[in-house]
């Protein structure tokens, strides 16, 4: 609660009163609000923090997805390049998971994959963040939320196109960013950075046509490799 302004505070208090331990507190560096809600408890918990009158979020911002697949975990492998140095989600200082979940123990995703509401109630000038977790890694599914804000429309068609998240109930679940010939779904920690498949116009044909990559896999993380009398360790004061 450490850096809420007073209306922060009040919503807090107000949210602990109505779900109890439906919404478990997120630790969070800015001066709003998040929790993190089961998934069979989402849409129960969407609907009264859309029709109450104390908390009004009749407006649904942007919906995220996260894969935690190297959440807390060495920066990044290579070939070629170093591991060592500046890290993906662990302190530098003391290698603990920069995770968000107020508790004793350091923070760990519960599954690989999440998604992330972003709340807005313009009566109460409140914002607040949902994050829930999907139940399977292999199959990561949750309950649609269009029938509570219909703008959910086309942001979980994002999700589901990026992560391949799908939304049960969702009136119109497709690709909306990606093409329709697109392999996988670019946002998960394991898609490769060169794609699977490309696409050109073919002259013979007189169309486009898809092909697998023909970039040859490469490092692109800068490795520095110096070679002089200066890193002998022989050389070096005892």
């Amino acid at each position: 609660m450490i850096g809420l302004s007073k209306k922060y505070v009040v919503l807090s208090k107000a949210i602990s009163e109505e779900f109890g331990d439906k919404l478990k507190l997120l630790k969070d560096a800015s001066i709003e609000l998040g929790y993190s809600v089961m998934a069979d408890d989402l849409i129960e918990c969407c609907r009264i923090l859309h029709d109450s009158d104390a908390f009004g979020f009749d407006m649904l911002m942007d919906v995220s997805g996260v894969d935690y697949l190297s959440y807390g975990r060495n920066e990044w492998e290579t070939l070629s390049a170093t591991s060592t140095g500046f890290s993906r989600g662990i302190s530098k200082t003391d290698g603990s998971f920069a995770g968000d979940v107020i508790a004793e123990t350091e923070y760990k995703p519960i599954n690989r994959f999440a998604v992330v509401y972003h709340l807005l109630s313009v009566t109460n000038n409140y914002r607040l963040r949902l994050k829930v977790f999907c139940e399977s890694d292999e199959r990561p599914v949750v309950d649609s939320v269009t029938g509570v804000w219909a703008s959910a429309d086309w942001y979980e068609r994002e999700v589901f196109d990026l992560y391949g998240i799908i939304f049960r109930g969702h009136p119109d679940l497709r690709r909306i960013l990606t093409d329709y010939g697109f392999i996988g779904h670019p946002f998960r920690k394991d898609f490769p950075l060169i794609g699977n498949v490309e696409m050109r116009y073919d002259s013979e044909k007189a169309r486009v046509v898809y092909q697998p990559v023909t970039i040859e896999p490469r490092t692109l993380v800068p490795k520095t490799i110096r070679d002089d009398n200066r890193y002998e360790p022989d050389l070096k004061d005892s």
